[in-house]
């Protein structure tokens, strides 16, 4: 073979030493920790610099669109150029973003912005390329099923604990909209000078193929993926949305000097749940069924029917039991999903499958900026109760798809080549 193409094909530098992915791992959940800790602080935001609501749901909203492109683009990337550069890059991204939401009380909603979407490619990067090299390292340590939830779980502690301690640093500590920042700076920094030491390399694609046909991903057309995940997907990230987003607005006029901790305390409830429940999502799982993303999409129902009577009520203490209900709905459904999306992928499509099912996972996101929208013309409890019936709908459209359309051979993460 031609030195050429042999340069064009997988090439794999070395063997991965025992458990690397817990590297690429910490980076994520620096990834998710500067992606959320924004949560919290929409209080701060609205108190202190005087933004609306609705301004400060499109600030929380504005990271989608730095995430999507991240996450459809990186995964492209990182077939090509392999996974380190890319995860590399996604870690200076949130350091970056981070530093201009510091900046953001005196240089204004632009730097907000900024540093927003900066933080949504950050965690595009880390959903799509971070995933596909945990779940490739795991198959290198022999234990081919842990990578999705080993993933998920790096993902979910960044994405709980970033917004938990930003609370609290708003709360008592000095420079309520700067300190925060500052922290998820100072944890990243070491995380990327072990990321760029200490990771394995797992990918390189073939070096001759145009960059737009490695956006194609194919496998995002497989039945089983348009019947049983694409209904699933927007819930997880819009269940979060609902519950640390849109709930504490709601029992907002009750809370008074506590509305932040409140917050806070809700968004690490919800995170935590569901990374509590993973483990049972991995049980629940099976490959001839929709078993596990079916129950997710009953516990979501449920979750946001319970959101309904809690804007009704006003309640703050109806509020915890819905953010517990959507957690564990989030936590099944988003392990659950990417079980499906390992099955479904073909060998080279595991990343742009991953990307695409996150892509469409964080447009739920957009719930509370949507919903602070239509408020105007509808009650937060009509419009939940219609989110309520459109999850049902969509847990009927998964049940019919129960055991059908099942991928004929089950993908595995490529293993890496022998030193």
């Amino acid at each position: 073979m031609s030195p050429v193409l042999e340069a064009g094909r997988t090439r794999q530098r070395r063997q991965a030493p025992p458990r690397a992915w817990l590297v690429v791992a910490a980076a994520m959940f620096c990834i998710g920790w500067g992606g959320n800790q924004f949560t919290p602080l929409l209080i701060v935001y609205r108190a202190v610099s005087g933004y609306t609501q609705a301004g400060v749901d499109a600030f929380l909203g504005a990271y989608v669109v730095g995430l999507i492109p991240g996450l459809l683009v990186a995964s492209a990337l990182s077939d090509r150029y392999g996974r380190r550069p890319v995860m590399v890059a996604g870690l200076l991204a949130s350091v970056t973003g981070s530093a201009l939401l510091a900046l953001g009380p005196p240089c204004g909603p632009v730097a907000i912005i900024a540093g927003r979407v900066l933080s949504g490619v950050a965690v595009g990067i880390a959903m799509a390329v971070g995933t596909t090299w945990v779940t490739e390292l795991s198959a290198a340590d022999g234990a081919d099923g842990a990578g999705p939830r080993r993933s998920s779980i790096a993902l979910t502690l960044g994405l709980g604990i970033g917004p938990g301690c930003a609370g609290a640093l708003a709360q008592w500590a000095p420079l309520p909209l700067v300190l925060p920042y500052v922290a998820q700076i100072g944890l990243a920094v070491p995380a990327l000078a072990l990321l760029g030491r200490w990771s394995a390399e797992t990918r390189f694609e073939d070096a001759t193929m145009p960059f737009w046909d490695r956006l194609r991903v194919p496998a995002a057309g497989h039945r089983r993926f348009l019947r049983v995940v694409l209904p699933m997907a927007p819930w997880i990230f819009g269940s979060a949305g609902i519950a640390y987003a849109v709930v504490p607005q709601v029992v907002d006029a009750r809370l008074g000097h506590w509305a932040l901790l409140f917050t806070a305390g809700l968004t690490v409830a919800t995170l935590g749940t569901g990374v509590a429940v993973q483990p049972l999502a991995r049980r629940l799982d099976d490959a001839s069924t929709a078993r596990a993303v079916f129950v997710s999409m009953i516990l979501m129902t449920g979750g946001v029917g319970a959101a309904a009577l809690t804007a009704i009520t006003q309640s703050p203490w109806a509020a915890v039991p819905v953010a517990l209900l959507l957690g564990a709905a989030y936590g099944i459904a988003v392990v659950s999903g990417l079980l499906e999306v390992q099955r479904i992928a073909r060998a080279g499509d595991l990343a742009g499958l991953t990307a695409v099912y996150y892509a469409l996972a964080y447009v739920g996101f957009l719930l509370p900026a949507v919903m602070a929208g239509l408020a105007h013309w509808l009650s937060y409890p009509v419009l939940l109760l219609a989110l309520a019936v459109l999850a049902a709908a969509c847990t009927a459209v998964i049940g019919t798809a129960w055991s059908r359309h099942l991928p004929t051979a089950p993908a595995t993460p490529r293993r890496l080549a022998p030193h």
